[in-house]
């Protein structure tokens, strides 16, 4: 397999970190994807990472889509349970964290990109963004509660969400002091950071 990506992206990231836990083979070949010469939308017609290139030269893309096949692939450190109300729990955490990864990315587009000049930019959007981080940062620590993971006792997908989720907070956003007003994920973070995975993927 294939994994097309950035060290920066923290979708991408996920994705490592589950091909790392699941001791997974794959080449890993990296794309800027706002590069002029970019060819990514060979691969991805939307024109984003992760792009995941399987035998055959099929492609799946979007994050949760690669995850959740990746996690079929080997019955080493199951992620996302079958059916039921567990698989739907994993895949809300995924999906609160994901949107924490949109609001942020988003926010800092409308602060950063070079396409627009200062006068272009909308500081009420950049609010509203950063509105839903906040709003998901409370709503994770409510639910990881003192458990030692997110979804309980298990380390899960919901973990890896989370944590690139956070990590990329702190890559990108370090004025905001989430382990002072939440340090429930604070301890989860750390937990995670100890894990060669988290390590081995940490955005530079």
């Amino acid at each position: 397999m294939k994994l097309i990506g950035s060290n920066t992206s923290p979708y991408v990231r996920k994705v490592r970190i589950v091909m790392i836990e699941k001791k997974l083979d794959y080449v890993f070949v990296t794309e800027d994807v706002w590069a002029a010469q970019t060819t990514i939308t060979e691969s991805n017609p939307l024109g984003k990472v992760p792009c995941l290139i399987m035998e055959g030269s099929d492609a799946l893309f979007d994050s949760s889509v690669i995850v959740e096949y990746l996690d079929t692939l080997s019955p080493v450190g199951k992620l996302i349970p079958s059916v039921g109300r567990e698989r739907a729990e994993i895949k809300t955490w995924e999906t609160l964290a994901d949107g924490v990864l949109d609001a942020a990315i988003l926010a800092r587009l409308e602060a950063t990109w070079g396409g627009r000049t200062d006068a272009q930019r909308c500081p009420a959007w950049i609010e509203r963004q950063l509105g839903k981080v906040h709003a998901s940062l409370r709503a994770m620590s409510r639910g990881l509660g003192e458990k030692p993971f997110c979804a309980g006792v298990h380390f899960t997908l919901a973990d890896v969400a989370v944590g690139c989720a956070l990590g990329y907070l702190d890559f990108r956003f370090p004025e905001i002091d989430w382990r002072t007003d939440y340090p429930n994920l604070a301890r989860l973070q750390g937990k995670l950071m100890q894990r060669a995975s988290f390590v081995e993927t940490r955005p530079a």
